[in-house]
């Protein structure tokens, strides 16, 4: 399958995810996953971006990030998987490719649609049955979000969330936002209501990535 088009633009915000090569798992200790916050605000001092969710599971994570200026995302993560990946090789005595070769991105409309996606993010360790309730995994933003870490990560949302944070995010996405969502991921295509999807599109040359492609391969 072709690359989709890197889409550079200010203001917009990204759902990015990246996973170990081969689905291999990458977090192994919990010095693995403070390792890797660590470079995240490494990351943001040198490329200056705003970090509106997060999610490191064993073998792959999730971000919501919205870039100060246009090339800062892809700087910003080629830096984080480069030191990454040295990191993990010096630890682990390893070599190799640690992560997929390209990590995936998408624009989300900063309406109800990125509250779907902050839900599908910090609800991911649930929804894989690794914990009963989001807040009780450690390596997501929500425990930040809710009081309970100060990794002090995340920066302002431009929405408003629901107050019952944590019981919105347990309840689980509908089977219809899930199939919307990982659309989006395979394609790499805009989230957001049909009309922003095709002006976003046309804007930033991704009319491709709104083609249907068949039913969504569940990866993340």
């Amino acid at each position: 399958m072709a690359r989709v088009k890197r889409c550079l633009a200010e203001g917009l915000t990204y759902h990015v995810i990246n996973r170990g090569n081969g689905k291999q798992k990458v977090f192994h200790e919990n010095q693995d996953y403070n390792a890797f916050f660590r470079l995240m605000n490494e990351a943001k001092k040198r490329y200056p971006l705003n970090i509106y969710a997060y999610c490191l599971m064993p073998n792959h994570f999730h971000l919501v990030l919205m870039p100060d200026q246009p090339h800062h995302l892809s700087k910003w993560m080629h830096w984080l998987m480069t030191i990454h990946a040295r990191r993990y090789h010096y630890f682990y005595n390893t070599s190799g490719h640690i992560w997929q070769s390209r990590f995936k991105s998408f624009i989300i409309q900063d309406d109800e649609h990125l509250i779907t996606v902050l839900r599908y993010v910090e609800g991911n360790p649930a929804r894989a049955k690794l914990v009963l309730s989001s807040k009780d995994w450690l390596w997501s933003s929500h425990r930040e979000r809710i009081g309970k870490e100060s990794e002090n990560i995340l920066d302002s949302l431009p929405i408003q969330l629901p107050s019952n944070w944590t019981e919105y995010i347990d309840e689980h996405l509908t089977c219809v936002e899930l199939e919307n969502l990982r659309q989006s991921v395979n394609r790499q295509a805009p989230f957001g209501d049909i009309e922003w999807q095709k002006k976003t599109s046309q804007q930033l040359g991704l009319e491709q990535t709104l083609k249907p492609r068949g039913r969504p391969k569940r990866e993340f």
